[in-house]
């Protein structure tokens, strides 16, 4: 596999390939069930929950309205604690900003600290590109690295790979990229995080320049947050001398108290911890301690796009903290490399069609890819409402019409493929709109019940090889309705 999404086919022409992998499914499957049972312990660890979930969702809805105001105030704070911030409206000019920087510093390597953004913008594949070599120091995102693959969790990208494989990987790869795994290194999980240790190490020590993301940014404050399990992402932040974060626009919060409340949220729901190992925070610059020169890359990407609708919206609340990927159904069988994105699940399915748009195959692709069954939005900490978006986005694909492309407001035609969905739609919209041809259809489908077929022909196979049809009543409930009233006036009843 390459380091990038291009080219990916349509999910349910991935997805066709993955459930057939047994292995997937069985790492998936063992994975994702013993996260979401830590994380359901957690949570009911806290008689607030819901309250904490609202003032979550609220203060993010508050901060998106005013999105605009809170930037400038954390560009202000950022720049008068001695950083430097660059705005970049698109993954191109964000690639390019960062190989700038990075090329004036005079160095050809860099650590990473675990990142959606730069994963978002393929970031790795531009400095490759331009002949300076990123190192991801999560081991989770090693372990996909040394292995020429790519993430498929938010939160675990190597979810998908079992203990003997990431020894195959470590004993095979980590050579070409700096010091060799221990000789008869075997898959006791000590021995792999020792082995892993003691390769990132000499990487910690000889970085000159580290790149992050951010899971937050204080805007009274100019402050980044990183929270993190493994402490590599400290040593990114604080050991090398130039310090370069790519941050997504929807990262801001307006105080500290308002981070107070991520920082409940996030940790229970992604790692089923009461409290993350590390949280590091930033300020600009400090003398004798930390990096000497910080840069700051806020990104749109399509983000401002998103919030120009308002159903959309709703999905920037994301913390990216992937409780969503853990209970769906159809993210655990097919996994996340079927999702072609940066962002799988059932995250990924709302947030990718809205920042790259539904032209593409794959994009258009994405809002099918559920069984709409509501599980994640139960367990969204910030009450996304996944199941409402992916609705609005089959409209936009089935239907097209008016959006928002870089600012500026248009009307999309409708995705190709939908011609027989699109017309049974406003065929039932217009029957529904007619209640005597309502009525006559009922009837007729009633009488009809014995020659029904127990599978759709043609396209509609697909989705009746897999489920029962629904059985018609003998009987509409309005004609139940009108038969039974009929019959109560008649013997003098009451209605």
């Amino acid at each position: 596999m390459s380091g990038t999404y291009l080219g990916m086919p349509a999910f349910p022409a991935a997805a066709a390939t993955s459930t057939r992998d047994t292995r997937l499914r069985a790492n998936l499957r063992r994975a994702t069930h013993t996260i979401r049972d830590k994380r359901a312990t957690a949570v009911a660890e806290l008689d607030d929950w819901p309250l904490l979930r609202a003032a979550g969702a609220a203060v993010k809805d508050r901060t998106l309205r005013h999105l605009d105001h809170y930037l400038e105030q954390a560009e202000a704070a950022v720049t008068a604690a001695g950083g430097r911030v660059h705005w970049a409206a698109d993954a191109e000019e964000a690639n390019r900003i960062v190989t700038e920087l990075v090329r004036a510093t005079g160095e050809r390597e860099v650590v990473k600290v675990k990142s959606m953004a730069t994963q978002e913008i393929g970031l790795n594949d531009a400095l490759e590109r331009a002949g300076i070599r990123a190192y991801e120091t999560d081991l989770a995102e090693l372990i996909v690295q040394l292995g020429d693959d790519l993430p498929s969790h938010i939160l675990v990208p190597a979810i998908h790979r079992d203990r003997a494989e990431i020894r195959d990987i470590f004993a095979g790869a980590m050579a070409d990229w700096g010091r060799p795994a221990p000789e008869g290194l075997t898959d006791d999980p000590r021995a792999l995080a020792e082995a892993a240790r003691l390769h990132l190490r000499e990487k910690f020590l000889r970085a000159r320049v580290g790149i992050s993301g951010a899971n937050f940014l204080v805007a009274e404050t100019g402050t980044l947050v990183v929270v993190e399990s493994e402490g590599n992402g400290r040593m990114c932040l604080t050991l090398p001398e130039t310090l370069i974060s790519v941050v997504g626009i929807e990262k801001v919060v307006p105080t500290w108290q308002d981070l107070e409340v991520y920082l409940q949220l996030l940790p229970r729901s992604s790692t089923a911890e009461r409290m993350n190992p590390y949280t590091s925070t930033w300020t600009g610059t400090t003398d004798r301690d930390g990096p000497r020169s910080f840069h700051l890359v806020l990104l749109d990407n399509g983000r401002t796009d998103t919030l120009a609708d308002t159903v959309g919206r709703q999905a920037l609340r994301c913390i990216r903290c992937s409780a969503c990927l853990n209970v769906c159904p159809v993210y655990e069988r097919a996994g996340g490399h079927a999702y072609g994105s940066a962002y799988p699940g059932p995250i990924g399915a709302v947030l990718t069609p809205q920042l790259r748009g539904v032209q593409s195959d794959l994009d258009a692709s994405l809002p099918y890819a559920s069984t709409l069954c509501g599980a994640c939005y139960d367990v969204c900490p910030v009450a996304i409402d996944i199941p409402e978006i992916l609705v609005h986005l089959r409209e936009r694909v089935v239907e097209g019409g008016p959006v928002t492309i870089r600012g500026t407001r248009t009307t999309i035609r409708p995705a190709k493929g939908h011609a027989l969905e699109r017309a049974a739609l406003r065929t039932a919209g217009w029957t529904l709109d007619h209640p005597g041809v309502l009525r006559a259809a009922q009837r007729l489908g009633s009488r009809t019940r014995r020659f029904h077929p127990r599978r759709l022909p043609g396209p509609g196979r697909a989705w009746s090889d897999t489920r029962d049809l629904p059985t018609l009543p003998a009987e509409s409930f309005r004609d139940w309705w009108r038969r039974t009233r009929e019959s109560d006036h008649q013997e003098g009843k009451a209605p």
